[in-house]
């Protein structure tokens, strides 16, 4: 049985199981309270020694960040269009994880922590000009582009798409970049997506 060890809040976590269900994969959601110090708990930390969701615990392999999971799960269960193994391909979608884990992570994740969760430590003003800076780029990118690469859907779409959907709980007004929110509401009428507190998913027709 495949479980995923996650919080209802985290877009990390909600990737994964966005993931999971674009696949059509069963799983067993655990809840890892985060308020609490769960995660901080030597059971957890059996799981994953830094401490963070989420992860996926699938038969005898257990494996932790989002990214990497993402991976995983297109090349174990999903067709080559998910993630593709030639070389060029491959890197353009991993471009995008990166980027993930850099700009998108620095910016509109970073000032949701902020407002969302009284994280002060964060600098509020440096994050928002990371936020501006990538939804600036994202909206130049997808101006001519229906997906952020190889022209259907990847990986790198379902990386990129929650922190950058969930924008507004930092404050960030979206409205300012069409082609992001036209590519936001291209993700959410995938077959399976599934949404998440801040991400409604559409109304079935």
């Amino acid at each position: 049985m495949t479980q995923l060890y996650g919080h209802e809040l985290s877009g990390n976590s909600y990737k994964v199981k966005l993931m999971l269900s674009l696949l059509g994969l069963d799983y067993e959601w655990i809840q890892v309270d985060l308020v609490t110090g769960a995660q901080k708990q030597p059971e957890f930390l059996a799981l994953n020694p830094f401490g963070q969701v989420p992860v996926l615990v699938d038969g005898d392999r257990v494996l932790a960040d989002a990214q990497a999971i993402l991976v995983y799960l297109a090349r174990q269960y999903g067709s080559e269009s998910w993630l593709s193994l030639e070389a060029e391909s491959m890197s353009r979608v991993v471009r995008w994880l990166s980027t993930t884990a850099g700009e998108v992570r620095q910016g509109p994740e970073s000032v949701r922590l902020y407002h969302l969760f009284n994280a002060t430590s964060i600098n509020l003003e440096r994050a928002t000009q990371k936020s501006e800076f990538i939804l600036t780029q994202l909206n130049h990118h997808l101006a001519k582009r229906e997906w952020l690469e190889l022209g259907h859907p990847t990986i790198a779409d379902v990386a990129a798409f929650p922190y950058v959907a969930l924008a507004r709980d930092g404050k960030i007004d979206l409205d300012s970049y069409p082609h992001v929110l036209a590519w936001i509401e291209r993700i959410k009428h995938l077959p399976g997506f599934v949404g998440m507190v801040g991400i409604e998913a559409p109304i079935a027709a």
